[in-house]
């Protein structure tokens, strides 16, 4: 049992969530690095105290300023595909929760760069539980269409909404053979999308599953 502040994570959560892992194994995720960070971090301690109880289900729950933590299959499903190695400087569009953020930190990544447009949900970084565990986190209050071209370029990106269209300034941000995992097109649903930057700046794309977010805007909200 650990306990973080006023988070406790006991035999029972860890049961909850030995069982959720093999229901994203049994859902198609193989990768047994993302399998064991999602197994490692608590997902309670994101989520407002009202859902303890159900945190380990496979649903995306209601966060702040109208938004929400994703389903826990889709956090694995994006990271299986960023394919995250040790060393790797990732780009992250839309901190949330700050539950997936702490997956690719758990992973390994040796820099996470994450963007955050909602002002409300970027402050509550202020009070994150790991702060003192994972100090390769930078959080930043921005637009993540603009990207963090200071900071780049980056091995990983991950966009974390629905994209309207691939935007060019993160492509532009992106390494020679880097990944960027997004999910694009407007209306309920989007297909996830794997891009690879190839040597002449173009890209290859990859189509997969089609999953539901809610959209990624322009701006930032106040």
């Amino acid at each position: 049992m650990q306990s973080i502040g006023k988070f406790t994570d006991d035999f029972r959560h860890q049961g909850m969530r030995k069982k959720l892992i093999e229901n994203l194994r049994e859902k198609g995720i193989t990768d047994d690095a993302v399998l064991a960070a999602m197994n490692t971090i608590p997902r309670h301690f994101f989520l407002d105290m009202a859902f303890e109880k159900i945190a380990y289900e496979d649903k995306a729950f209601p966060i702040a300023a109208d938004q929400t933590i994703s389903q826990p299959y889709t956090v694995a499903y994006q990271t299986q595909l960023l394919q995250i190695k040790k060393g790797d400087r990732v780009l992250e569009i839309g901190t949330g929760s700050i539950y997936q953020t702490t997956i690719l930190a758990e992973m390994g990544a040796q820099m996470i760069f994450t963007i955050e447009r909602q002002k409300k949900l970027f402050d509550l970084q202020k009070n994150y539980v790991f702060k003192g565990k994972f100090l390769n986190i930078k959080f930043f209050y921005g637009d993540g269409f603009e990207g963090l071209p200071t900071y780049g370029p980056f091995d990983k990106i991950l966009i974390t909404a629905a994209a309207p269209f691939i935007p060019p300034k993160l492509v532009e941000q992106l390494k020679v053979g880097g990944y960027m995992v997004l999910p694009v097109d407007e209306g309920d649903n989007q297909r996830m999308l794997r891009i690879t930057k190839k040597t002449d700046g173009s890209v290859l794309h990859e189509q997969f599953e089609e999953f539901s977010f809610v959209p990624m805007l322009t701006g930032k909200n106040a």
